[in-house]
């Protein structure tokens, strides 16, 4: 039986701040929480229903700190879904520094302000399938620890490194590097016509508002997706334009 101490606990993790400061966040799912397991990931608690406790083999359960059987009932109450999975886990934030050499070796995807936590996990998501491995938010971005995220990454997390910045400093000192900056403008070349790299940064601004001007100079290539636009249909998502934009640059890549 989860006591009324630790739901509410769990519970409270739901806010930024909280998060911040207990450097825990949650994850929900059968198919995630066995991920985290399998990639090697420490629990600190899972709450879970007995059967899928039992289902989980002795070298996965040795990665858990502390296991609580839950009910339907308990699951409902601590979990951010209207249809709780059958388990639920606490995990330890990781330290991470951002080495700028590292991320000048390869493609990184810098975000500019997203706001919708949907859209972050998409592009996490698309990330790690088209092999990114560095994401730069700046600090304005919505928190990848934010249940909403987690949920829409499905994992991605596990293979994905984000930082927060300050963009301008970051895009200079990139910039100093020789990497060269592909900014997603209408006004930019079509993706497909343009000479990409296998190293540099994909810049891709808030939902509405897009680039903003503070960080137009440091764009040294101008990048855009054709296509038409329709009534009630101006633009692109901006997660499904983060996709468009990582396949075409994998695709260059490894001339498929």
């Amino acid at each position: 039986m989860l006591s009324k101490n630790k739901a509410r606990f769990i519970v409270s993790l739901q806010k930024k701040k909280v998060r911040d400061e207990e450097g825990l966040y949650v994850i929900e799912g059968d198919k995630i929480v066995r991920e985290f397991l399998s990639a090697g990931e420490n629990i600190s608690l899972l709450v879970a229903k007995p059967e899928f406790i039992r289902s989980l083999s002795s070298e996965l359960l040795e990665k858990v700190d502390e296991t609580e059987e839950a009910a339907y009932e308990d699951l409902k109450h601590i979990s951010t879904l209207k249809t709780p999975h059958n388990a639920l886990a606490i995990v330890r934030m990781h330290e991470k520094n951002m080495n700028i050499h590292d991320l000048s070796d390869g493609i990184t995807c810098v975000l500019e302000f997203i706001q919708d936590p949907g859209n972050l996990g998409t592009i996490m998501r698309a990330a790690a399938w088209f092999g990114i491995k560095n994401i730069v938010c700046s600090p304005d971005s919505v928190d990848i620890y934010n249940p909403k995220v987690i949920q829409a990454s499905m994992g991605a997390l596990l293979h994905v490194d984000v930082f927060y910045s300050d963009l301008p400093d970051f895009l200079s000192r990139i910039k100093d590097q020789g990497v060269p900056v592909f900014g997603a403008l209408l006004g930019g070349m079509p993706v497909y016509d343009h000479p990409l790299s296998d190293k540099g940064v994909i810049l891709l601004g808030n939902e509405s508002k897009g680039i903003s001007e503070s960080i137009l100079p440091y764009i040294t290539d101008k990048i855009m997706i054709p296509g038409e636009a329709k009534p009630g249909i101006d633009s692109l998502n901006v997660g499904m334009a983060a996709s468009i934009m990582f396949s075409e640059f994998r695709r260059r890549r490894f001339n498929i």
